[in-house]
């Protein structure tokens, strides 16, 4: 190598100051430990995250974990947080349709499925899973990003015409959500049957809501 490249090298090298290091090293300290997290709840459920099951996972102290995410609350929340991002992620992932009538159905299909497959996220994040836990503002944040697609979906309708403007968006997506979810909760309450049987109502709901929104859409 030449002179020269050593000190383009050299002039390219971005220095960290040791506070810049050490608050990168915590944070991906922080990271490595809801992934831990994250494995437990996907594996052994809500009830199964504990600060003393994560630090046993991670080899290290409780003491570590307290200092990171201060109890318990706080670990659960940044695992609200990567729930939002998968639940982003699930509607990202959903077919576009031109017709946002059946857009809504494909959406509230989407939500199912991130009910099945995601179920301790769902549970933790709108199940009650840990009771201590209430979302904060950063969490209703999380949120709300994670609902964009239903939020975007509703506005441009409701502009287009097509959905009556006695409601405001936020409602609609509430009326829209809170329906579902009861649907859900019921279900891993045990109160529907098999998932089969539970899906089915689940379909018939989202159908009977998406038609209640588009009076001239046939579902």
């Amino acid at each position: 190598m030449s002179g020269k490249d050593i000190s383009s090298n050299e002039h390219s090298r971005v220095l960290k100051t040791y506070q810049e290091a050490r608050l990168q090293n915590i944070e991906n300290l922080r990271k490595l430990v809801v992934d831990a997290a994250a494995t437990i709840l996907q594996e052994e459920g809500p009830e199964a995250v504990t600060v003393r099951k994560v630090s046993q996972k991670m080899g290290c102290s409780t003491k570590i974990i307290y200092s990171l995410f201060v109890n318990k609350e706080g670990l659960a929340q940044q695992l609200y947080l990567d729930g939002c991002k998968l639940l982003a992620n699930e509607f990202e992932g959903t077919p576009k349709a031109a017709n946002p009538a059946q857009h809504l159905l494909h959406l509230g299909e989407a939500y199912w499925q991130f009910g099945q497959r995601y179920s301790s996220y769902y549970k933790l994040m709108f199940g009650g899973a840990f009771a201590d836990f209430k979302p904060d503002e950063e969490s209703m944040n999380g949120t709300a990003t994670a609902m964009r697609q239903l939020l975007s979906v509703i506005s441009n309708a409701q502009e287009q015409g097509l959905i009556p403007g006695q409601y405001g968006t936020e409602s609609v997506v509430r009326i829209f959500w809170a329906s579902l979810h009861g649907v859900i909760h019921l279900y891993i309450g045990g109160h529907l049957g098999d998932v089969q049987s539970a899906h089915a109502i689940y379909k018939q709901t989202l159908s009977l809501i998406v038609s209640s929104l588009f009076p001239d859409h046939s579902t």
